[in-house]
């Protein structure tokens, strides 16, 4: 038999009364309804450059929700990926599909999302890695996420390939593996973003 474990954490938000929940789970303890209302979260987050690929890379790890009452307002999912660095492969846990309603940022759900999803990669990752949007930078660095200063590439099945247009906007958070961040940093293959 398993055990399904599910985290949460409550306060109050400030906002006529609401109160926050966090909860983190697996993606195979997502009932039906709660997959369908974190799809309809991120197509609305992301405004609709949010495709069928970047939810298959949210899936199979672990989610951090956050609720407001009933209602979802911000997600966030961690999955485990192999980074190649310095001649080594290192397990990572790879931040996907992190977003928050539009009319519910400003809040702190952002920031609470991130707290869940950095205690699971402190505790069972040798680093924490994601690729950020534009306008995401300066909430990732704030958090003590590390920019990726050197190039980036993708270990695809004919080989390392540069991945230039993702350079500046991969971070790292570093656990146990020591990091050059001016040297090559290359991800596993996926369809899609490979980053």
């Amino acid at each position: 038999m398993t055990e399904v474990r599910t985290t949460s954490t409550s306060e109050n938000t400030g906002n006529a009364g609401n109160t926050r929940t966090v909860q983190t789970l697996h993606t195979a303890d997502l009932d039906t309804a709660t997959r369908e209302a974190v799809r309809k979260l991120l197509d609305e987050a992301f405004e609709g450059d949010f495709g069928d690929q970047d939810w298959e890379h949210c899936l199979g790890g672990v989610h951090a929700l956050v609720w407001e009452e009933s209602e979802l307002v911000g997600h966030g999912s961690l999955v485990q990926r192999r980074l190649l660095h310095g001649g080594r492969a290192l397990r990572a846990g790879y931040l996907e599909g992190v977003g928050v309603r539009s009319d519910r940022r400003g809040l702190g759900h952002g920031k609470a999302v991130l707290e869940a999803l950095e205690r699971v990669i402190r505790g069972a990752y040798e680093v924490g890695a994601l690729s950020s949007a534009e306008d995401a930078l300066d909430f990732y660095a704030s958090r003590g996420w590390q920019r990726w200063q050197g190039p980036t590439a993708v270990l695809t099945p004919t080989g390392v390939v540069r991945t230039e247009g993702d350079d500046g906007g991969v971070f790292v958070l570093p656990v146990t593996a020591r990091l050059d961040p001016t040297r090559v940093l290359v991800c596993d293959w996926r369809d899609g973003d490979v980053w």
